[in-house]
């Protein structure tokens, strides 16, 4: 089982569990999809889950996809992250952007 694999079939329990979800995304970022809500807005969680896989930030909650660290740590990892940042002037920041 991979840790995407393992998280996918865990517990509600397990899924809520921050040292079993940290572990999981760092190993494959995207099973921040299967974190609970309350860790998915963990800005430790969603950075682990976001350099590991940039486009893992499609599960981050709201608050961090428009926070700018995080979606500059996304992008180094993935390019194409900057889709599932929620904020407009993130988009409209050169900084960002190049």
């Amino acid at each position: 089982f991979s840790a995407l694999d393992a998280l996918s079939y865990a517990s509600v329990a397990l899924s809520a569990d921050r040292e079993v979800v940290l572990a999981a995304v760092k190993q494959n970022g995207y099973a921040l999809q299967y974190a609970s809500m309350e860790l998915r807005a963990d800005r430790e969680i969603v950075l682990a889950a976001v350099q590991q896989s940039g486009v893992a930030l499609e599960y981050a909650s709201q608050e961090l996809r428009s926070e700018r660290e995080i979606v500059l740590a996304a992008m180094e990892q993935n390019g194409e992250a900057l889709r599932y940042g929620s904020a407009d002037e993130l988009k409209a920041d050169r900084e960002v952007v190049l």
